[in-house]
């Protein structure tokens, strides 16, 4: 178990906005960060970080808390994962207790996974250092590869030896279970009853998440065996999915932010050349066709992708059929293609950083054009192949969301084909138009096999009722926590008669802190919350408040379950939604800063509490009438009784609200 200390230590050191900024583009939003959401396909962004509280709040998954909270949501971390991963990050010396048997059965079955994952790494890796058989066979490949010692090392390269069971029997004596070792596919059970390595022979790639956990490998064979895949990947498993995976990210993902621009590739080999010659915003779709999944992981860090092909023109047009998906995504596609016989790995295996660098940029060409002067070359004077390529432009202008973007394009390829921009907007207006059809037809479908919301029985509302007390207890909840501390001047109005019994208001002035106004408000009229995660956050606000003369968000923050980290993150970053989709310059609508008005703030939001409480009781003495339980005319005495008391809130309400507004 981890030491409190270690704890308190990676809370003091770790920055919000660095942390979150290796798995997002953060770009400077007034005293905050914004971005896209990685929860939520969006095109743009409602995804805002906190540099001086440390927290964040997503406005699109509504998931919100602080470093910790955002790698647990993200990567899938357990807590002490997360503490982990930080450490590391900021090189704190873990240190921790001694688990005891019941706590290490505690293990969830993705920790194993992952653990044996890493175990198997550092096993490879290690063979090819330390054996004979790894360094003749599995070093000597890669240094053949131009690949340098330090290259190695960062990638985590390995060798798996031409052994039955070698990994396997290593990894039971070190007391790995064979359950996980199978459900990683590092180890196959055979009908035999033995258990066989998966990884034979062959230079081992490790596959790592965006955080750098291993997730699964790939095997590349060195034989010429044709009966045998030359490149093997692990099997789909709870760690490891191929269609969400990019082969380098956790290596890129920093360059890729800062370059704002993710260089696409085929291979591993193609990955590592391109990182040693100096070019590290580069990952790999490892040979498969690219997924929305994957696009969706560069459009965190970037919306501009590069795609880097090899001078084979046979199979250029094939792999450019697929980008189309990147235009969905609102991404700007650019091509590079090398000369004849060369590929990235090559070309950048022969060429000095400087050189590589020149050259990419001076050969990436927008994708559309690029698309469309590779069909005119193919077409030539063939007027059947040329109506055919039109199609195929025009179809995959019709993916751009962006109109003004899909305008240029169609003005741009009419100059390249040499046809009118009437054509092609006429023809990308009717593919357009059967496409919401389609939709249309598929919403209509998906209605009559009941897939949609079912409709709403006859007498009850479509939309549920406001919760008006669950509410207004947030809202002091959100007082306390933003201004709990302010000292401010409160007035109290009581209710007092003159000599002819005729009802007065009396005001009084008080001086004092705001979490004092609101507890002592509270106990005066024994009002208590009804939502128990308000109750108990009031609680622990109100003890921290006593207990330190100062409220610290990030000690209160990060000891608060996730279930209250996501409120409390919600409530401190509720104001910056309205920057963030900029209110005061889109619409002319000003945000009135609640900061100048704290007192009034706080007493509406009593009042508020009593009349929601009020109210309430009076519901439930209307359903005591109905149902017969008591006296009726003693029921409406008091409902008459309060009524009055929600008039005096009404007109301290209004008081209130007049010199607010």
């Amino acid at each position: 178990m981890i030491t409190k200390n270690t704890i308190d230590a990676v809370f003091e050191t770790a920055r919000i906005e660095e942390v979150i900024g290796d798995f997002v583009q953060l770009k400077r939003s007034g005293t905050n960060l914004k971005g896209l959401s990685p929860f939520t396909n969006e095109k743009s962004p409602s995804f805002m970080v906190s540099p001086v509280k440390q927290i964040w709040k997503d406005f699109s998954s509504g998931k919100g808390g602080n470093a910790v909270a955002f790698l647990m949501e993200h990567e899938h971390f357990s807590y002490p994962e997360a503490i982990r991963y930080l450490a590391k990050k900021y090189n704190i010396e873990i240190e921790e207790t001694e688990q005891s048997d019941a706590e290490k059965e505690q293990a969830n079955e993705k920790e194993s996974m992952y653990l044996v994952s890493e175990f198997a790494q550092k096993y490879f890796h290690n063979t090819m250092l330390t054996t004979d058989e790894g360094q003749g066979i599995g070093y000597s490949y890669f240094k053949e590869r131009g690949f340098t010692g330090d290259t190695i090392k960062k990638f985590g390269l390995g060798y798996s030896p031409e052994v039955w069971d070698a990994f396997t029997k290593e990894a039971l004596g070190k007391g790995y279970k064979l359950e996980y070792l199978e459900k990683t596919g590092l180890t196959i059970p055979r009908e035999d009853g033995r258990h066989i390595d998966r990884f034979r022979g062959r230079v081992m790639f490790p596959i790592q998440s965006m955080s750098g956990r291993v997730l699964g490998f790939g095997g590349r064979i060195l034989g010429n065996d044709k009966k045998v895949a030359k490149y093997l990947n692990s099997p789909e498993s709870d760690i490891y999915h191929k269609s969400k995976v990019l082969y380098g990210i956790y290596h890129a993902k920093q360059a890729i932010a800062k370059q704002d621009n993710c260089y696409l590739v085929e291979g591993y080999t193609d990955v590592i050349q391109m990182h040693q010659a100096g070019i590290e915003n580069v990952v790999a779709s490892s040979g498969t066709a690219l997924t929305p999944d994957q696009i969706r992981l560069i459009n965190r860090l970037t919306k501009n992708i590069t795609m880097l092909f090899d001078g084979d023109a046979a199979g250029l047009r094939a792999s450019i059929r697929g980008i189309d998906l990147i235009l969905e995504e609102g991404m700007n596609v650019k091509v590079c293609t090398f000369p004849e016989g060369d590929d990235p790995d090559s070309f950048a295996r022969k060429s000095t950083h400087e050189e590589l660098e020149a050259y990419l940029k001076d050969n990436a060409k927008d994708f559309i054009q690029f698309k469309a002067s590779l069909l005119v070359d193919e077409a030539k004077n063939d007027p059947v192949k040329k109506a055919g390529l039109i199609s195929d432009i025009v179809k995959s202008i019709s993916k751009i969301p962006n109109h003004i973007q899909r305008e240029v394009y169609i003005q741009e390829c009419s100059r390249i084909m040499d046809i009118s921009e009437a054509v092609l907007s006429s023809s990308l207006a009717q593919l357009l138009k059967k496409e919401y059809a389609d939709s249309g037809k598929k919403l209509i479908e998906s209605q009559r096999a009941g897939a949609m919301t079912p409709v709403i029985e006859k007498g009850f509302p479509s939309s549920q009722k406001v919760d008006i007390l669950n509410n207004v207890e947030r809202q002091v909840i959100e007082v306390l926590l933003l201004y709990g501390n302010e000292v401010q001047d409160f007035e109290d109005v009581y209710i007092k008669y003159d000599e002819f019994g005729k009802e007065f208001e009396y005001v009084e002035k008080k001086r004092c802190r705001v979490y004092d106004r609101i507890y002592l408000s509270l106990q005066e009229d024994e009002l208590k919350f009804t939502n128990v995660i308000f109750r108990d956050l009031y609680l622990r606000i109100m003890q921290n408040y006593h207990n330190n003369k100062l409220f610290s968000l990030e000690k209160f923050h990060r000891n608060l379950p996730n279930e209250y980290q996501k409120i409390v993150a919600d409530i401190f970053m509720s104001n910056e939604k309205y920057h963030l989709h900029k209110w005061e310059e889109k619409k002319q609508i000003v945000v009135r800063q609640k900061i100048d008005t704290i007192d009034r703030l706080t007493d509406d939001c009593l009042v508020g509490f009593r009349w929601a409480m009020v109210s309430k009781i009076i519901d439930e003495l209307k359903h005591m009438i109905l149902q017969a339980e008591v006296n009726a005319n003693e029921i409406l005495s008091n409902i008459n009784d309060y009524n009055h008391l929600i008039n005096f809130f009404s007109r301290k309400l209004s008081r209130i609200r007049s010199s607010f507004y």
